[in-house]
C-alpha cells in the first residue's frame, strides 16, 4: 500500500505539470509569433513479482507475468511550430511567414535568436527592429528621406524617393530554418536560441528552396487552440482529483490495517 501513496504522488506532480504547460498556452493566446507548448509523459520503472515466461513446472512457463508500475515522469515539452493564422494588420512594417523559417534577430549580445513574431518598427537611426529595439538581421535601414516601405515575398525591402518616384532598393530579408525546430531553447520575448537538439540554422531567401514566403501587412497570431486547452485543462484537473482521491484512498487502508485488533 505504501507503492499506491507514492505512485498516486507522481500521477499528481505530473498533472500540475500538465497544467503549468497549459496555463502558459492560455495566458499566450494572443502573443504574435507564439508556439504552443505539449507536456509529454513516460511511464516509470517497473517493479518485477514475477518474470515473464519464468518457470511454473518443468514444462511449463507464466505466460504474462507479474510486473507492477510506479507511476508517471514528465518526459519533455515540446513546442508545435504549426503555422498560427495570419492576422491583416495593413502596417507596413508587419511581416508574416507563410510557411517554414524564422526571423533572424541581433540580440544585444551580439548574438542571433530566432522568431515567427514579425511585428517590426522602425528606431531612431530608421533601423528595422521588433518591439524590444533588437535590429533585424541582417540589418536594413531606411533613410529618413524615403517613404512607401514594400517588402515583397521574396524578402527584397524597398522605399519610394518622393522626389523622383523612384524605388530605391534597401536591402534582403533572410530567414533560417532548422532541422528540428522543435529543439529551439525559448529564451522568451517570443525568441528562440539555437541548440545542439535543433541543429544549425539554414540561412536562405524566402520562397527559395524549403522557405516560406513573407506578407507584408500581416502577422502570425499564436497557433494556441483555446478550446482544446480548455479540454486539457480540465481533464488534468479530474486526473489530479482521481491521483489524490488514490491517495486518500491509500491513507485509509493503511489506517484500517493500523486499527486492527487481536
Amino acid at each position: 500500500m505504501i507503492r499506491g501513496l507514492y505512485t498516486a504522488a507522481t500521477g499528481m506532480n505530473s498533472m500540475q505539470h500538465q497544467i503549468d504547460v497549459t496555463s502558459n498556452n492560455i495566458s499566450n493566446v494572443n502573443t504574435l509569433g507564439f508556439k504552443q507548448d505539449r507536456a509529454e509523459f513516460q511511464d516509470l520503472m517497473y517493479e518485477s513479482l514475477n518474470y515473464t515466461a519464468g518457470q511454473t513446472s518443468e514444462i511449463t512457463r507464466n505466460p504474462t507475468g507479474m510486473d507492477v508500475g510506479l507511476g508517471v515522469r514528465v518526459s519533455g515539452i515540446q513546442k508545435n511550430f504549426f503555422e498560427g493564422d495570419l492576422k491583416q494588420t495593413s502596417n507596413d512594417l508587419d511581416i508574416a511567414i507563410e510557411g517554414e523559417g524564422f526571423f533572424q534577430i541581433t540580440l544585444p549580445t551580439g548574438e542571433i535568436a530566432y522568431t515567427r513574431n514579425g511585428a517590426f518598427k522602425l528606431d531612431e537611426e530608421g533601423n528595422i527592429v521588433n518591439g524590444n529595439g533588437y535590429a533585424l538581421e541582417p540589418q536594413i535601414t531606411v533613410p529618413e528621406n524615403l517613404t512607401k516601405i514594400s517588402i515583397g515575398t521574396d524578402g527584397i525591402v524597398t522605399a519610394t524617393d518622393p522626389q523622383t518616384e523612384e524605388s530605391v532598393e534597401l536591402g534582403q530579408i533572410t530567414i533560417a530554418d532548422f532541422i528540428n525546430p522543435a529543439g529551439l531553447t525559448p529564451i522568451g520575448e517570443s525568441l528562440f536560441r539555437a541548440s545542439d537538439a535543433s541543429g544549425d540554422p539554414v540561412e536562405g531567401n524566402p520562397t527559395e528552396d524549403q522557405f516560406g514566403s513573407l506578407r507584408q501587412g500581416m502577422v502570425e497570431l499564436s497557433n494556441v487552440k483555446l478550446v482544446n486547452e480548455m479540454v486539457d485543462l480540465i481533464t488534468a484537473q479530474r486526473a489530479y482529483e482521481a491521483n489524490s482521491k488514490a491517495i486518500t484512498t491509500t491513507d485509509s487502508m493503511l489506517d484500517t490495517v493500523n486499527n486492527l485488533k487481536r
